[in-house]
C-alpha cells in the first residue's frame, strides 16, 4: 500500500472520531498482562461498577427468539446507562471491552435466524461464558447468537460497536460485524484497537508509522487512526521488565496520552467526544481500575477479595454519580452495596 493511498485513507476518516475510545493491551515480561481502555463520549454515559456472580440467569433480550444462559463466572463490569455493559472482567482473567464502530452492519434479525443476544449484553456473554480468549473466539466462531442493535439512549442513531477480548495469557482478539457477517482478528499482536476505519485498515496505517518510527514522529491529533499509532507505539516502548506498581504507572502513562482532553471543542466538530472515564486491568493481581476525568482519585477493585460464588455471592453497585463525580479512592472493594441487577436492553 502505497503512502499516498494509506493517508488517503485515513482523511477519508477525519470525521468519524466524533465517538471514540481507544483500548490497548501491555505485554510484559514474566507473563505481565495489563489492559487499558478509555471510554471517550459527547454526554455523560451514566457508567456505576457492578459485582456480577456466578450462576446468574440470562436473556439475550431479543423477544421469544433470544439466547439463554447461565454465567459460569462472576465478574465485575462498568455499565453504560445502566443498561448495557461496557467494559469488564471475569474472575478468570478474562477483558472485554465495547467500542464504537461506525461501520458496523449488523445481519438481519427475524424468526428465522440464530438466538438474538442484544448488543448491550454482547460484552456480558463473554464475561459470563470464557476464560480465555481462544475459547471466546472458539465459541464465536460457531456463531450461536444473532447480534440485534438498536438506538443509542436518548438518540436517533443505531449503536455500532466492536468487541475486544484479552486475557491472562497476553492473547487477544478483536471481533466486527462488517456488511453483516462477523469478522474475528485473533493474534497476541493485535495489541490496540480505537474506532474507524475497519481494524484491517487501521493495521495498514500502523505499518506506514511503523516505517517512520515513533521516536522520528507520530500523529498527535484524536483520529482514531492517530490514536492507533501512538497507542502501538508507547505500549511497546514502555520497560517490560519494571515491578507491577511501576507498570501499572506506565501503561496509565499510555492510555492517557491517547485521551481526549476533557470539554475539548473543535470547530466543525460539534460532537467531538471528550475522555469521560479510564480503566486498567491488571490481570496477574486480578486488580480492576478505574479512573474518572472528574477527580484526581484513581481506585481499584480487588476480584480476589469478592465472593462470586452462586449461593453467596452477591449483586453489588458501586455508585459513581453523574458524570462519574465520585468520592472513591485506593481499594474500594468494600464500597459496593447490594443491589438489584440492572437489565440489559433489548427489544
Amino acid at each position: 500500500m502505497t503512502r499516498s493511498l494509506l493517508v488517503g485513507i485515513a482523511l477519508s476518516h477525519v470525521h468519524m472520531g466524533a465517538i471514540a475510545c481507544t483500548r490497548l493491551v501491555f505485554q510484559g515480561a514474566d507473563g505481565h498482562v495489563v489492559t487499558a481502555r478509555s471510554m471517550d463520549w459527547k454526554s455523560d454515559i451514566t457508567s456505576n461498577l457492578w459485582v456480577l456472580p456466578r450462576g446468574m440467569q440470562r436473556t439475550g433480550e431479543a423477544g421469544a427468539n433470544s439466547i439463554n444462559w447461565t454465567s459460569r463466572y462472576g465478574s465485575v463490569v462498568t455499565s453504560g446507562y445502566d443498561i448495557s455493559t461496557t467494559d469488564g472482567v471475569n474472575e478468570a482473567g478474562l477483558a472485554a471491552n465495547l467500542l464504537w464502530l461506525v461501520e458496523s452492519q449488523y445481519p438481519t434479525f427475524d424468526a428465522k435466524s440464530k438466538p438474538g443476544l442484544s448488543i448491550a449484553a454482547w460484552a456480558q456473554y463473554v464475561l459470563d461464558n470464557f476464560a480465555t480468549v481462544e475459547e471466546a473466539v472458539k465459541a464465536l466462531e460457531t456463531q450461536p447468537f444473532t447480534i440485534v442493535s438498536d438506538s443509542v439512549p436518548g438518540e436517533n442513531r443505531l449503536a455500532t460497536l466492536h468487541l475486544s477480548m484479552s486475557d491472562a495469557t497476553g492473547d487477544s482478539a478483536i471481533v466486527e460485524y462488517i456488511g453483516g457477517h462477523q469478522v474475528i482478528h485473533h493474534n497476541r499482536s493485535y495489541q490496540v484497537m480505537t474506532n474507524s476505519p475497519v481494524f484491517d485498515q487501521q493495521l495498514a496505517l500502523n505499518t506506514y508509522w511503523q516505517q517512520i518510527g515513533g521516536t522520528t514522529m507520530l500523529p498527535g491529533t484524536n483520529r482514531a487512526a492517530d490514536r492507533f499509532a501512538r497507542a502501538s507505539f508507547y505500549v511497546n516502548a514502555i520497560p517490560k521488565d519494571q515491578d507491577a506498581n511501576k507498570t501499572l504507572a506506565s501503561v496509565f502513562s499510555v492510555i492517557r496520552n491517547v485521551s481526549v482532553p476533557y470539554g475539548l471543542t473543535t470547530p466543525g466538530e460539534p460532537n467531538i467526544s471528550s475522555t469521560r472515564w479510564r480503566t486498567v486491568f491488571d490481570h496477574e493481581r486480578k486488580l480492576y481500575f478505574f479512573e474518572s476525568a472528574l477527580t484526581p482519585n484513581t481506585f481499584w477493585v480487588d476480584l480476589k477479595n469478592i465472593d462470586f460464588s452462586r449461593d453467596k455471592g452477591k449483586v453489588l453497585k458501586l455508585d459513581l454519580g453523574p458524570n462519574q463525580d465520585h468520592p472513591f479512592a485506593g481499594d474500594a472493594t468494600g464500597a459496593f452495596q447490594p443491589a438489584k441487577p440492572f437489565r440489559f436492553l433489548g427489544i
